[in-house]
């Protein structure tokens, strides 16, 4: 083997010893699917949001949570396989945010949000959240507040998520330049057995 081909497969030997710690990475789990899907308007109002995932999902580890402009109740997540799912009343007009954390193969918790908007022709509008004015103040009960659970928040959300989508991405890049390496080196081997 001439010294050129060996100083290139050395090179090549180096760059696979950096590259190849970071490979558990690729194992966190990530949103393959959604439905509703993120950023849709849908003309008829849903009953259910279902999640699939690229890896399958632990049931104990698992949430999905759906906020509005109106407090909605859910169903806790069901979980088959790779899908996760709620189901909530048909959906009134207006826009919606999903809030999701699962948690990785390798035990790394991934988080993330999207939004979809119900544009149902033969649906209402949300419901505001102010009540309405009574028509006599002596005969009206005043219900103390309540409170409702804080929503998911989406910014959070999508800063992790992005993040995550960020590191797939690099390490994606990387595996192609190492590939593109190995294949530049088959040639040169090639080319220099011929020569020689």
């Amino acid at each position: 083997m001439t010294k050129p081909v060996t100083r290139l497969l050395v090179a090549l030997a180096a760059t696979l010893a950096v590259l190849l710690p970071g490979a558990p990475a690729l194992a966190h789990n990530a949103l393959a699917e959604a439905t509703p899907a993120k950023g849709a308007t849908v003309k008829k109002a849903p009953t259910s949001v279902k999640l699939k995932f690229l890896q399958k999902l632990n049931p104990e580890y698992t949430t999905i949570a759906l906020s509005g402009t109106a407090k909605i109740e859910t169903s806790a997540p069901k979980v088959d396989g790779a899908t996760g799912s709620i189901t909530f009343d048909p959906l009134p007009n207006g826009a919606y945010t999903v809030a999701y954390q699962v948690v990785s193969t390798d035990g790394h918790t991934v988080k993330g949000s999207y939004k979809f908007t119900v544009a149902d022709p033969s649906a209402t509008a949300a419901p505001t959240t102010e009540p309405a004015p009574a028509p006599d103040e002596s005969l009206v009960q005043v219900a103390p507040p309540t409170t409702s659970a804080p929503a998911p928040t989406p910014a959070t959300d999508l800063a992790s998520n992005e993040s995550n989508n960020s590191n797939t991405t690099t390490y994606l890049i990387l595996g192609a330049i190492v590939v593109a390496l190995l294949a530049f080196g088959g040639f040169l081997f090639a080319r220099n057995r011929r020569a020689s």
